[in-house]
Parts: C-alpha cells; sequence; structure tokens
C-alpha cells in the first residue's frame, strides 16, 4: 500500500524488461539497482505490448544490459574495428568479455589511465574528464564506476568532487552529514556520488521505504516538486531525530544533486566500454587508433588523433593507391618509431597505421570500392584506365603522395628544391594527368569531371591567418608535347626537371584534402621563434610548479562552453603543440579581450597560470591568447624583440575592442528547478553533433559562438 504521507507520482504502470523489447538501458539499470537494494518487488518498466500485470519477482536476478547508456556501449564501432585489426595482423582473437582475456585488475591499463593520455577512450577523453583522472588517480575498476558518476551535474553542482578527493587522498578526513548515514556514504568517502545514496539517504531519514525514495527523487526534477518534497521532507527528518543544523545541511545536498546523477549500474555500464577502450590503447595502441580514427567516435580532429599515435611511437603511413583502404588499418612499419619516454604509456615503436581513401576530399564510396579492388597498380596511368576516378581526385591523389610509392615521387626521395631532369616529381605527375585525361576524351572515354580543383583556395592558403608559413602552392599544369589521337595512352617518360613540392607545400596540400597535417606536425614550422619565447610544451607541463605563469602554444583542436555551477561562461580551449594537448581554461574576466581570437584563429599563443592537484591532475587557467601567424609575421621582421612589440600591440587593441562592446552589469543567467546557474551562452548538447564546415580542422561545441 502507498504511504499517505509520500507525495504521489502519475500512475505509470510498469513490466517485466525481459517480457518484452528493447528498452534504454538507463531506465533498465535504475531500476535494477532500486530492487537490488530494496530486496522487493519494484516495477521495472513502462508497459509496452505486455500484460500490465507482469512484474519483476522477489529475488530475481535481471543481467547488466548489453547496450549502454543511450545505446552506446554496442553502437561503438571503433572497438569492434581495432579487435578485428588485431586478429587480422596478429591473428589475435580477442574476446572483451572475456576475464582471462581482459582481466579487470590489469596493471598497464589503470598506469595508463594514470597519465591522463586517455585520447580516444570511451568517457574519459575530454578536458574536464583528464583533469579529474590525473586528480583521482584510478588504480581499480570501481573507481572508473565513481568517475563517471563524479562527472555528472549533480555531485559538481552539489561541490561534491573536491571533499570526495581531499579525502581519498588523505588530505583531510570524510565529512559524513550524519552519523547515522555512514553506512549509505562510506564507500564514497562520505560525498552523495550514486543515486542509490540519496535514496538511502531519503529512506534513513523518513522511513520511506526505498521504492518510495525513487518516487520522491524524481518528484524533485522539477521547482513544483521540490517544493512539495521539502515540505514533507523536513517535519519527517525532524520526527527521526534530526537537529535542524543537520536537516538543514542534508536538504542542501538532496536538493542539489535531485536527478542530476548516476545510480551505480549506470555507471558500472559506462565503465565497462571505458576499461575496455582503455586496455585496448595499452595494449594494442596502433589498433585501437586505427578504429577511433575510422569511425571518428570522439570529441576530437583526426589530426589530434595521429598526433597522440606519433607520441606512442606508431608511424604514419600515408595515402598510397596500393595500400589504403576506406579504413584505417595497421601495418608492420618499415622503420620503427621512438617509443614514449614515459614507461607507463604503451609503446606502439613497429607499427604504423595507414591513411584512409575515405578522407580524401570529394572521393566518393564508389570511387574509393573501385580503387582497393583494382590494386596493386603498377603506375599512374594504369591506375587511371583502371580504377576510374575522376581527375579532380586523382590529383589530389598524386598532391597528398599516393602515387609516390608507385613513381618514386615526393620530398623524401630526393629532397625539395630543384628538379633534376630524369627524376619525377609530383609536379610531373601532374601534367601526366593532364595528358590521360586529353588521350581518354579525344578516345571518346572521358569520364566525370567533377569539380575543379581551382576552386577558391581555404583563408589560410590564400593570405589569411596561418599563411605565412603553411601555404598551398597552386600548381599550373604546364602544356607538354601534344598526344595523336592513335589509341595508345600517353607514357610517362623521365621528369623534365619540375621542382618537387617543399614539405610546407607538401603539409598545406596534406591539410587541405585529407585535412590533416600526415607527414610531419605543423608546429614544427614555428618552432624557433617558440624556442625564443620560452614556450611550455604538452609533455613539460608536469614538470611546472602549480601558479607559475606559462606561455603554450599549438594548434586548436576543441572549444567547449559548457554549464558551469556560477552561471558564468566559460571557455574550455584545447591546443595541440606536437607533444600533446594542452587545455586551456578562460573564464568569463578573461574572455572579452580574446574571445574572438580565441572562437576565429586556429594557431594560437595562450598565457596562462598551471594549476596542480594530485600527481597528474594539471591544466592552465589562461588570461589571453594570441594569433600564432601575426607574431610570425613580426618574427621574420624583426626577431623576438618585434614579437615581444607584437605582444603589446596585441593587447592593446583587443582591449580597447573589448571596452567599446561591454555588457552592462547584472546579464541574464538562466536558473533551473535544483538551483543549478547556468550561463544563456553555455552549450548543452553533446560534442560533435553540431554542423561543420568541410575541412574543418578542430572540434567546437555547438555553444561555442558556431566556430
Amino acid at each position: 500500500a502507498h504511504d499517505p504521507d509520500v507525495p504521489r507520482r502519475p500512475h505509470v504502470t510498469w513490466v517485466d524488461p525481459l517480457a518484452c523489447g528493447d528498452q534504454p538501458a538507463h531506465r533498465q539499470g535504475a531500476e535494477r539497482v532500486d530492487h537490488a537494494l530494496q530486496g522487493a518487488e519494484l516495477p521495472l518498466r513502462r508497459r509496452r505490448e505486455c500484460d500490465e500485470h507482469e512484474r519483476v519477482r522477489p529475488g530475481r536476478q535481471l543481467p547488466l544490459p548489453r547496450r549502454g547508456p543511450l545505446g552506446v556501449v554496442e553502437d561503438r564501432a571503433d572497438v569492434p574495428h581495432a579487435v578485428g585489426e588485431v586478429e587480422r595482423v596478429e591473428g589475435v582473437r580477442i574476446d572483451l568479455d572475456d576475464r582471462s582475456d581482459v582481466p579487470l585488475e590489469d596493471p598497464a591499463t589503470f598506469a595508463m589511465v594514470r597519465t591522463t593520455r586517455t585520447l580516444g577512450c570511451f568517457q574519459i577523453e575530454s578536458p574536464g574528464q583528464r583533469e579529474l583522472i590525473g586528480k583521482l588517480a584510478p588504480t581499480e575498476f570501481d573507481d572508473l564506476i565513481i568517475d563517471i558518476s563524479l562527472f555528472r551535474p549533480g555531485p559538481v553542482k552539489s561541490d561534491m568532487i573536491r571533499p570526495f578527493l581531499e579525502a581519498r587522498h588523505g588530505w583531510s578526513r570524510p565529512q559524513f552529514l550524519h552519523d547515522r548515514l555512514v553506512p549509505a556514504l562510506a564507500e564514497t568517502e562520505g560525498v552523495v556520488v550514486f543515486h542509490e545514496q540519496m535514496l538511502r539517504i531519503i529512506a534513513e531519514t523518513t522511513g520511506a521505504t526505498l521504492a518510495q525514495a525513487d518516487e520522491v527523487r524524481r518528484t524533485m526534477g522539477s521547482p513544483e516538486g521540490q517544493a512539495r518534497i521539502e515540505e514533507w521532507w523536513r517535519p519527517a527528518a525532524a520526527a527521526r531525530g534530526y537537529p535542524s543544523e543537520d536537516v538543514d545541511r542534508i536538504w542542501a545536498v538532496l536538493a542539489a544533486f535531485a536527478s542530476f546523477g548516476f545510480c551505480k549500474a549506470h555507471a558500472a555500464a559506462f565503465a565497462m566500454p571505458t576499461y575496455q577502450s582503455a586496455w585496448l590503447k595499452a595494449h594494442h595502441p596502433a589498433a585501437f587508433l586505427a578504429g577511433v580514427l575510422t569511425h571518428d567516435p570522439g570529441m576530437y580532429p583526426k589530426r589530434l588523433l595521429l598526433e597522440e599515435a606519433r607520441s606512442l611511437g606508431v608511424s604514419i603511413l600515408g595515402v598510397d593507391v596500393n595500400a589504403s583502404t576506406g579504413e584505417y588499418r595497421i601495418e608492420r612499419a618499415p622503420v620503427p618509431g621512438s617509443p614514449p619516454e614515459d614507461p607507463d604509456l604503451p609503446d606502439g615503436s613497429g607499427w604504423g597505421i595507414r591513411l584512409s581513401l575515405a578522407d580524401v576530399k570529394g572521393m566518393s564510396e564508389g570511387e574509393i570500392a573501385r580503387v582497393v579492388a583494382g590494386a596493386p597498380y603498377d603506375s599512374l596511368a594504369d591506375f587511371w584506365q583502371r580504377a576510374r576516378v575522376s581527375r579532380p581526385v586523382v590529383e589530389r591523389l598524386v598532391l597528398v603522395g599516393a602515387f609516390d610509392s608507385v613513381h618514386g615521387t615526393g620530398a623524401g626521395s630526393g629532397g625539395p628544391g630543384l628538379g633534376h631532369r630524369g627524376r619525377l616529381t609530383r609536379r610531373d605527375l601532374l601534367l601526366h594527368v593532364a595528358e590521360l585525361d586529353r588521350w581518354s576524351r579525344a578516345a571518346g572515354g572521358g569520364r566525370p569531371r567533377g569539380r575543379s580543383r581551382r576552386a577558391d583556395p581555404p583563408a589560410w592558403a590564400a593570405g589569411g591567418p596561418g599563411a605565412q608559413q603553411v601555404r598551398t602552392s597552386t600548381v599550373t599544369p604546364v602544356a607538354s608535347q601534344l598526344t595523336l589521337d592513335l589509341g595508345d595512352s600517353p607514357q610517362l617518360g623521365e621528369g623534365v626537371g619540375l621542382p618537387e613540392m617543399t614539405i610546407p607545400d607538401q603539409v598545406s596540400a596534406e591539410l587541405e584534402i585529407l585535412g590533416l597535417d600526415a607527414s610531419r606536425h605543423v608546429m614544427e614550422f614555428y618552432a624557433p621563434m617558440l624556442e625564443a619565447l620560452g614556450v611550455t610544451r604538452s609533455a613539460d607541463l608536469l614538470s611546472v610548479r602549480s601558479n607559475a605563469e606559462i606561455l603554450a602554444a599549438g594548434v586548436k583542436v576543441a572549444t567547449q562552453t559548457p554549464p558551469i555551477r556560477s552561471g558564468r561562461r566559460v571557455v574550455f580551449l584545447t591546443v595541440d603543440d606536437s607533444t600533446g594537448p594542452v587545455d586551456a581554461t578562460f573564464f568569463e574576466d578573461a574572455q572579452g579581450p580574446y574571445a574572438a581570437t580565441i572562437f576565429h584563429s586556429w594557431l594560437l599563443l595562450v598565457r596562462g597560470t598551471v594549476r596542480r592537484a594530485g600527481d597528474r591532475g594539471v591544466s592552465v587557467l589562461a588570461s589571453g591568447a594570441w594569433e600564432l601567424s601575426t607574431l610570425w609575421d613580426a618574427w621574420q621582421r624583426g626577431g623576438i624583440e618585434a614579437v615581444h612589440a607584437a605582444l603589446d600591440e596585441a593587447d592593446d587593441l583587443a582591449r580597447a575592442r573589448d571596452a567599446a562592446h561591454q555588457q552592462p552589469e547584472g546579464h541574464r543567467v538562466l536558473v533551473h528547478a535544483s538551483g543549478f546557474r547556468q550561463s544563456p551562452w553555455a552549450d548543452t548538447r553533446p560534442a560533435g553533433t553540431g554542423v561543420e564546415p568541410p575541412r574543418k580542422l578542430w572540434h567546437s561545441s555547438p555553444g561555442s559562438s558556431g566556430h
């Protein structure tokens, strides 16, 4: 019978999920945990097609859902891809669900996670999660469950992360809300992390059952419901002997946590694929990153994941018409890379990741299928006749070096600069493409023309920001001798002395055509200026003392503007400097003068103060940002003195612009039912769901000013 003193929610009929079709696992997990705690009859799901009187019998064991919350567990195609690559190349079949294959207490996996080098790993790759992982320092599977549950609005909103970490590491004693609540909060150092703990608190303070406590929790999701619950709960807690000061403190936690947390089974459903992806990265880094690159499920651009692979010793193998497919695949590296210096990181040296044809701009699935089916090719002419790829795509393949292994072209084969007669270059191959196209049309065997490759170049390649260092070289085919249409295809002879593309030319072509700087990192071209400025690299951040001011530089890879407890806007910026990501946080008081640079620039210099928490927790509290290409112009004109002058000039201009557009005090703030304050500019959509222009080289959350 329903307790008349417990507020009742609208009637919903629930039935056994095993008797019906699929149901989202977050619902199954939440109700299953309540059932396990109460040990009594508990409704489980909304009625669909089953008898409305069906219910779960007391003591019945329900299996963990195969699909994780929101269906993400089974939908992650990167993990099966990685497992398949390991079996294809090494002949080893891995069953991620077999504890003899993948034990849950693997030391190498947790050592890798503690380094915070978790790019690509499910749930723990975001800047905030990487910082929390560094502070938490997980050593067992339950730690991942707690980590995932802590990184939720409920614990963040009720300020539970800081006291949990301080108590976990012995920096302070656990602070329990009340002595009678110790059994409910002991596993999480006295803080509320899971829904089950909230239910046990409600049950203990009011005498309600756990099933009734869950109804109470759900009712607290609206302002009206929260007011009704408070009116009922306070007298009930006082009647159970709780003093008024304890009642106030406990209610503050309950109101803040409300419905914005995880039940433990829900968190465990997330933690399992988190651990499995981390295990794959720790033991098979090349295959794991090949899977992530192929299926692109994460929040970072592919170019950052390529740099992550390089840092682990994995070689990046370019697009090749005889080796590339529509997926990223692993190969034995012809020249092993350098293993990482940190012994806790996986060693991927000896392995390479072959770039995919799917990243070539304008290349259709049908063209990819014909290229793969027809391989191998012994010449560009052979490829032209059998693969039947449009001329613009063939030219792009030439520019990114897809025929280098066939004809020995590319800057690495003979050095960039002036050509030598007899040595072929990529420019010679472009002339040959023009001859083949002219011959095909004359013979009546024309093919789709596609869009001209002489379309308007991107801003960075046409004199815009960033063009000073890495610039696309517009290759104009030069008329060669006429080819008579006698039914014979043109043959590629010796090179005519055209210069090979320089390394900056090649990197620019890769960025425009693939969206990746595959052959080398863009930041390498700015190394002299950055060294003179004393820029701190990502790999060296752990050696910097807390509160030290530093300069960091890199390619922008992500901007996020999530909701935070204060209701003010915060911008999380991640840049990649070729040794790893640097995470910088711009709070509202520092955003004004630099917002335009943060959102509109690609290459950035960032000033900030290092924040340390724990052995591995490190981030940068940012106080300034500048466009790197402008500083490079100054460096070329007058060296380091001119760079410092350009920094001061940019600062003055940014502050003047900000003063002219200053917002009045008291700007609008959104207030949630639970009291959570949120900036109206905060991003509330998942990462990666926004529509982005082609070849955008960074991720921006939908709330990041659209850039």
